[in-house]
């Protein structure tokens, strides 16, 4: 389950760009907070200083100091040019040109994350990237608006549909990174996750070869049944499973479905015991998702799940 809280994730940098915002947050941060500790001081001190100590009539008025005003104007206006050129810095960095043709594209549904790469692989809701490179990522969304955010790699984009948005990430050592829908869109907006997950150059040529094949023709009985129950029930309409004849497309590509990590975009891991839940009544594990309960039987449970999990 991918449950790390984004707070945690936004000090703790994994990049040049997210250092960036990072470190411009930080410095903002102090900054605001000796202003603060400056203006409760001089309220305090005055609040003492000048407090009524039951003497009749008026206290004595103060009027003006030009001193003091003239040098807490400068302080200011000082103050904002330091955090204007450091905000232009950290713009720069985080958001370098970004005129080639993107690596990825993530395309944003209710409530999934889909990644297209150019080599031609697919996933969904679990990114991989190779470390230590500048991977340009094309966003956009194919129903309402979402935010594509993982806090340790950039900045967060939205996902606009009809209006692609571009941004740059990347994970300067290998790893696994977590991420999340950051703008309201539904039911289950809280558990529209992702992860990204950073490989050496090597590692990711090599899945990205593993995702790019047509589906397994099925081994055992069990497995050749279950795919039948795909291609027989209403899973062939929504699901798209490269080498079989399912062409339409309105949930996840499933041809590599048992190479990922968890179901549901981080709901609960993808192992034997929560995928045949998943199968048998998604509701119960993702309320309002827009898998229904297709009341399934316990058999058709068993040999569906036991197609997917060859889904390599």
């Amino acid at each position: 389950m991918i449950t790390q809280a984004a707070s945690d994730l936004v000090l703790s940098p994994a990049s040049p760009e997210a250092k960036a915002l990072a470190d411009l947050f930080v410095v903002t941060l102090i900054v605001c907070a000796v202003i603060f500790a400056i203006v409760a001081g001089l309220t305090a001190w005055c609040a003492l200083k000048f407090r009524h100590r039951g003497q009749p009539g008026e206290p004595p008025q103060v009027a003006g100091n030009k001193k003091l005003e003239i040098s807490w104007t400068l302080a200011s206006v000082v103050a904002l040019i330091f955090l204007f050129v450091l905000t232009v810095q950290a713009m720069r960095i985080s958001d370098p040109p970004s005129e080639r043709t993107p690596d990825i594209t993530v395309i944003g549904h209710q409530w999934w994350w889909e990644a297209r790469y150019a080599g031609g692989a697919v996933a969904a809701n679990e990114i991989h990237i190779p470390a230590k490179t500048d991977v340009l990522v094309k966003v956009d969304s194919a129903d309402v608006i979402h935010a594509f955010w993982v806090p340790q790699l950039g900045r967060k984009m939205d996902a606009i549909p009809g209006h692609p948005n571009r941004l740059w990430i990347r994970a300067d050592q290998p790893g696994e990174y977590t991420g999340a829908c950051s703008v309201f869109c539904g039911a289950q907006h809280a558990w529209m996750r992702l992860l990204v997950v950073a490989e050496s150059q090597e590692e990711f040529a090599e899945w990205s070869a593993r995702q790019t094949p047509a589906a397994k023709t099925p081994a055992t009985p069990e497995a050749a049944r279950g795919r039948q129950v795909f291609l027989a029930r209403t899973c062939v309409k929504c699901h798209f499973i490269r080498g079989v004849d399912a062409e339409v497309q309105a949930g996840p590509d499933l041809t590599h479905f048992a190479s990922r990590q968890s179901i549901g975009t981080g709901v609960v891991t993808n192992d034997a015991t929560h995928l045949r839940l998943w199968l048998a009544d998604p509701q119960q594990i993702k309320p309002a998702c827009l898998m229904p309960d297709f009341h399934l039987s316990i058999g058709e449970v068993g040999d569906l799940a036991s197609y997917l999990e060859t889904l390599k």
